[in-house]
């Protein structure tokens, strides 16, 4: 005999504490007492025949029955929502908000762009750099982050199978007198890049290159600030493929060296667990891990 379809009041009590592990909070996100989530989460458990939650002395946390049927419930309010919006709210013109990397919106997706929006000219997007990501603030639908794509909460899926290389002005080649070899980084400064893992140290220990104090050179808080300065030959900077593709083909940019490391760190896009994807985000993302196979797998 299937069981009675509970309230859905009863319903997004239990997903929005199930969400905060959190009576109160989950209380102040519905607007109500903290009391009527608690009294509607005991009435869901009392029809379902089990517990949902462990009641802790701070806190709460999922049992089994509360861990499986968290997925479901979370999934059926969130559709029933933007149904809701797109059919009866102004869905439609709702803005997406895209949170990104911001050497790769300005050298891979900017260039990009304007192929999205002769697809989707209705969809409204608004772009933030994630440069100092507050990981507190998740007002976000969408977030393109560098790393090794585990994040806590986030679901990811990879955009860019990077090489490490060195590059740098043409200018400095041609003001160089010896035949290119290694001492050209000795004769020349390094451009350091903080937040990456794979950086210059990592690169000579790859390659087997020997320097002094891979250490020196200035450093920079974003990428783009270093590729700027060695297109201006003010150094050498590690480009990754997908970011220097188009410097090196409009001759910005040149990679003096034959060595290249395959990188394990890369670009996600990457969008919260927990929290419904609107039907826009759904379209960019697509569109976004489209034009990543395009570039990196284009027979397939």
């Amino acid at each position: 005999m299937k069981k009675r379809l509970p309230p859905l009041n009863w319903l997004r009590s239990f997903e929005a504490s199930a969400r905060h592990l959190n009576f109160t909070q989950a209380a102040h996100e519905l607007n109500l007492t903290q009391a009527a989530i608690s009294q509607q989460v005991k009435g869901l458990e009392s029809q379902l025949g089990t517990s949902l939650f462990k009641r802790l002395p701070r806190g709460l946390a999922l049992t089994d029955a509360g861990l499986a049927y968290m997925p479901a419930v979370h999934e059926a309010i969130g559709r029933l929502a933007a149904a809701t919006d797109e059919l009866f709210g102004k869905g439609q013109s709702r803005q997406l908000s895209v949170r990104v990397n911001l050497v790769f919106f300005t050298t891979w997706l900017a260039p990009r762009l304007s192929r999205f929006y002769e697809q989707y000219p209705d969809i409204k997007i608004r772009f933030t750099s994630n440069i100092w990501l507050d990981e507190k603030n998740k007002d976000t639908d969408l977030d393109i982050r560098y790393g090794h794509g585990v994040w806590p909460g986030l679901k990811s899926d990879r955009l860019t199978w990077d090489e490490l290389f060195p590059v740098c002005s043409p200018e400095l080649l041609e003001a160089s007198e010896e035949p290119i070899s290694i001492d050209l980084l000795a004769e020349n400064t390094l451009l350091h890049v903080i937040g990456y893992e794979e950086g210059w140290g990592y690169w000579l220990n790859q390659t087997g290159a020997y320097y002094s104090d891979p250490s020196d050179g200035i450093q920079f808080d974003t990428l783009i600030s270093a590729l700027e300065m060695a297109v201006l030959g003010q150094g050498i900077a590690l480009g990754r493929t997908s970011l220097v593709a188009d410097m090196i083909a409009s001759g910005k940019l040149v990679a003096p060296f034959e060595e290249r490391i395959e990188t394990s760190e890369a670009f996600f896009l990457t969008s919260s667990t927990h929290q419904y994807l609107h039907p826009s985000a759904e379209i960019f993302s697509q569109w976004i891990l489209q034009e990543s196979q395009a570039q990196f797998y284009p027979e397939q």
